[in-house]
């Protein structure tokens, strides 16, 4: 499994639900790395997307504390076992945890490599936080990109691994 996340120099994701940055070239990467894959993701994460509507050409695992929510093309679970049984069938390396924060929380221990995306600036006023990789124990720096500058901004692709791999 994978964790798949932009952050800001604090690790910084999002406020108010929504994205801190647009970033057209990280978009295109995420959607061709996750395309064909299974996304992991909660409900207020899945209520941030065009329409509130599920990823296309994903399968769409959707974890709520709400036991009545349903969305159409979602699968919807209650709890992290539920989320790793619906998975099950998918290869470990197309599983892609997409957020929100408690989300990454829950599951990040589980993955392999996170792709983050890291952008130089600091979001004002952000809410909602992806741990820092470069303070937890197991986490190491596999690969960097060099820097893309868009809208103003310049980010670099980073690949962590997980040295210390829950099963």
């Amino acid at each position: 499994m994978n964790a798949i996340v932009v952050v800001d120099r604090n690790w910084a994701i999002g406020r108010d639900n929504n994205l801190l940055f647009s970033l057209p070239t990280d978009m295109r990467r995420f959607r061709s790395l996750t395309l064909g894959g299974t996304v992991i993701l909660g409900r207020r994460t899945l209520d941030s997307f065009p329409g509130g509507k599920p990823l296309p050409q994903r399968r769409n695992i959707v974890m709520t504390h709400c036991p009545d929510f349903r969305r159409e093309g979602a699968v919807v679970v209650s709890s992290l076992a539920a989320a790793m049984e619906a998975a099950a069938d998918t290869p470990p390396d197309k599983i892609w945890v997409i957020g929100g924060s408690s989300v990454y929380a829950a599951l990040l221990t589980k993955c392999r490599r996170a792709y983050v995306t890291r952008v130089d600036a600091v979001a004002e006023g952000a809410d909602s936080f992806f741990p820092n990789l470069d303070k937890l124990p197991g986490w190491t720096v596999d690969s960097v990109s060099d820097p893309v500058t868009e809208n103003g901004l310049t980010y670099r692709f980073y690949e962590y691994v997980n040295t210390k791999l829950d099963s």
